[in-house]
């Protein structure tokens, strides 16, 4: 090379070239999408707080339209009793989609299954215990309400695969 070249490109400035950085997105079901979930207890808690305090609201609506929720003994179930029930057995339900989401192949589909089978076994009660039509309709709807609440919040924490 020449003096003139090497004194040329000495006095031009290199710039390199950044390399670009490739963000990839986990595939779905994978554990990296796993890794991402919240816990599943602390959406589970606050959705069971949420279902306690609206099957309370509207078993207040319900007994103020009419509704006695007294059995065939004339016991009659008192508002306090709700929040605590549906606290109580949305708490199960936590615990139980806590336990899939360890152990079950398809925790997601698995919890879904299990709980709309206990919510249609919650019915049992309502039909059996000699409330009246209009008692057992509105029981059975309270623990729909809960359900709809509670199951899509925990669900929706848990992975399809693991």
């Amino acid at each position: 090379m020449s003096t003139t070249t090497q004194a040329i490109t000495a006095q031009v400035p290199t710039t390199q070239v950044p390399t670009a950085q490739v963000r990839t997105r986990p595939i779905s079901g994978a554990p990296a999408a796993a890794a991402e979930r919240q816990p599943v207890w602390k959406h589970g808690v606050a959705a069971a707080v949420a279902a306690s305090v609206a099957t309370t609201a509207l078993a207040a609506v319900a007994s103020a339209a009419g509704v006695s929720f007294a059995d065939s003994t004339g016991a009659s179930i008192p508002l306090a009793g709700f929040a605590q029930l549906t606290l109580f057995f949305s708490l199960i339900g936590v615990g139980i989609a806590a336990v899939l989401a360890r152990r079950a192949r398809r925790p997601r589909a698995t919890f879904v299954r299990t709980a709309l089978a206990l919510t249609v076994l919650s019915f049992v009660p309502d039909v059996t215990f000699g409330f009246d039509t209009a008692t057992a309709a509105t029981l059975i709807a309270l623990h729909i309400v809960a359900a709809a609440i509670v199951v899509p919040t925990l669900a929706g924490r848990l992975a399809h695969t693991r």
